[in-house]
């Protein structure tokens, strides 16, 4: 019979224990915010035992007026996330695609932080939910700030930034009820907009839900471009193939999960780095030319379909190990601020719709979220930064006495001739108009991901998946769902039928 009473600690439970351990003998008088040392923590000022608390109570003012302050508006999605630090080392040579820093000489290290995260759930959501995950990576580079702002599968609901905001409202709390999941608004979006169905595929099959963060891949899922030391620019994808191994999670055992341990792939990050088993991925790219991007039978720059690799094998690159876990959440990752925007000489965009929209999204977000000074926080700072911007709110770096305008005469800082040339430039001809790109090819690369991807197993779990969900939504809805899943496949959308027993009066039982 099994022992209830029995408790194993983890290096979770010992953090407490093991910093009192280090510090030993090395306790410091309280202070407050401002180091002033306070003679009694645990006892307001009072006019007698009863008498009203006095405002010259500094000390409680100090500590009251900070603490209502803790908090900053979380992000409106990948809220609840966890998240470390390494480096990112090179193992091959690509320099024939990109002259950028990181990738200059094989067994060079550059810093990094990865941020993983759920999408749709808030900071206090459980780990475990059906969703995507967040897989984010900022390199402290010599050329400044490079990050790859992906998630953990390749492919996304949507491709235009129009449908952006809508796509992550059904996700959200009903304005009205303020319930989360409501399982119409999702069904009825996923259902009108057809592009959405090969990444619900992904997101209902077993990678819905990942046995830890440590046991998936992660993706940049757009197209960038690299730029070579002679000018000549490769459109580029990257994947983080996890060496870990894929493990993914049975719903039956999320939910219950769920319940028992919300932060359970929160603590199995901080759990396995404390205990030396330092996670990893290896870093490869597909590379693409500008002439075979043109004869693709697909759109190589749209935000559903991925590149096969029979048109661009995988090229290993290097890999990422985590090593360190943050001193603080807070401070190093609640803060941490990664944008698409943030790219280094021999890297930059591609006509992809949804980046060129993030390309601003991001940067508003965190002025918002963390003020406008955000870059100067130490997790996103970068080793060096000359500009001609100043002052605001949160200013820790002013540069000294540095010329704020430009040009100017008085040693100010100058472009960059580097940069400059690994500015790629670009033919663009086309009218300006709007281009519902909705309409495409919707279901090809959806019927090979479940044909020849997914196994026959894989197959009927997926199906359980989505029925799951899909009885919880009116007929009407269920319907014009499965109309789309029979264009995947004829046999997709004849179970999804059969499993909701369209041909008879249907009623949810709990």
């Amino acid at each position: 019979m099994p022992n209830f009473n029995h408790f194993v600690r983890d290096s979770v439970s010992n953090q407490l224990s093991d910093y009192a351990e280090k510090h030993e003998g090395e306790q410091t008088s309280i202070t407050t915010g401002s180091g002033n040392p306070v003679g009694e923590k645990d006892a307001s000022l009072t006019v007698g035992y009863h008498g009203p608390t006095l405002l010259q109570d500094v000390m409680l003012l100090d500590d009251l007026s900070h603490f209502t302050k803790e908090r900053n508006p979380e992000r409106v999605v990948h809220a609840k996330g966890a998240g470390a630090f390494g480096y990112f080392e090179v193992t091959h040579d690509i320099t024939q695609y990109t002259a950028a820093k990181p990738f200059s000489e094989l067994g060079k290290r550059t810093p990094i932080a990865v941020r993983f995260s759920t999408v749709a759930g808030e900071r206090g959501y459980p780990d475990t939910v059906r969703d995507v995950r967040g897989f984010a990576v900022k390199f402290y580079t010599e050329d400044g700030i490079w990050d790859i702002v992906g998630n953990n599968t390749p492919v996304f609901f949507v491709k235009d930034a129009a449908l952006f905001s809508s796509f992550i409202h059904v996700l959200k709390r009903n304005p009205v009820t303020n319930v989360r999941v409501d399982y119409d608004m999702f069904w009825d979006f996923v259902s009108l907009r057809k592009e959405t169905t090969h990444q619900t595929l992904i997101t209902f099959s077993d990678r819905g839900i990942p046995r830890s963060y440590r046991h998936m891949h992660g993706y940049g899922s757009h197209t960038y471009s690299f730029i070579n030391a002679q000018g000549v620019l490769h459109w580029v994808k990257y994947h983080f193939i996890t060496n870990q191994e894929i493990q993914n999670m049975s719903s039956k055992d999320a939910l219950r999960i769920a319940g028992e341990d919300p932060d359970f792939h929160t603590r199995d990050l901080y759990n396995a780095i404390s205990t030396g088993d330092y996670p990893s991925w290896t870093f490869c790219i597909q590379v693409m030319t500008q002439e075979q991007a043109q004869k693709l039978s697909y759109d190589p720059f749209d935000l559903t379909k991925v590149w096969l690799h029979a048109d661009s094998p995988l090229i290993p690159v290097g890999r990422i190990v985590l090593n360190k876990s943050p001193s603080n959440y807070f401070a190093e990752i609640e803060q941490i601020a990664m944008d698409v925007a943030h790219l280094i000489p021999g890297i930059d965009i591609s006509p992809d719709r949804m980046l060129q929209a993030r390309m601003f999204a991001y940067r508003d977000t965190h002025q918002y979220r963390l003020g406008t000074n955000y870059n100067q926080l130490s997790v996103n700072s970068a080793y060096r930064v000359h500009n001609y911007s100043r002052d605001g709110y949160g200013t820790v770096v002013s540069q000294g006495g540095a010329p704020n305008y430009h040009p100017n005469s008085f040693e100010g800082p100058v472009i960059d001739k580097r940069a400059r040339a690994l500015s790629p430039c670009l033919p663009l001809h086309g009218d300006a108009k709007r281009i519902d790109s909705g309409h495409d090819d919707n279901f090809s690369q959806a019927r090979l991901l479940y044909t020849r991807v997914l196994k026959e197993d894989e197959r009927v779990r997926l199906v359980e998946n989505l029925v799951d969900w899909l009885k919880r939504t009116t007929k009407k809805i269920q319907r014009r769902a499965i109309s789309n899943f029979e264009q995947v496949h004829k046999s997709l959308g004849t179970k999804l039928r059969e499993a909701l027993n369209l041909s008879e009066e249907f009623h949810i039982e709990f």
